[in-house]
């Protein structure tokens, strides 16, 4: 459904990049972040709240464009997820 006076359906424009890069401004390296991911993982945090923290304490904007994967990706390899973070675990409870 549109809007009556102007042309969009009000969906937004903003869309992550295809091609994702390091940014050259960010002075953490891959290992810092990974080091980082896993303390917050340890300390019970969901892949979301991970995320936040990483965003407002230490600059990183996406992670995936600093390590190349997600975080909860991250979290399965080093078997540090927790049962709950899945979403059909969620949706079973």
């Amino acid at each position: 459904m549109g809007h009556m006076h102007a042309p969009g359906k009000g969906l937004s424009q903003l869309a992550l990049l295809y091609h994702c890069s390091f940014p050259t401004w960010l002075k953490l390296m891959s290992d810092d972040v990974k080091h980082a991911i896993y303390k917050l993982a340890k300390m019970c945090l969901t892949p979301s709240q991970i995320d936040v923290t990483l965003r407002n304490s230490q600059g990183v904007a996406q992670v995936c464009f600093v390590i190349g994967n997600q975080i909860l990706r991250i979290l399965k390899s080093k078997e540090l997820a927790c049962p709950c973070s899945s979403r059909r675990s969620l949706l079973l409870d």
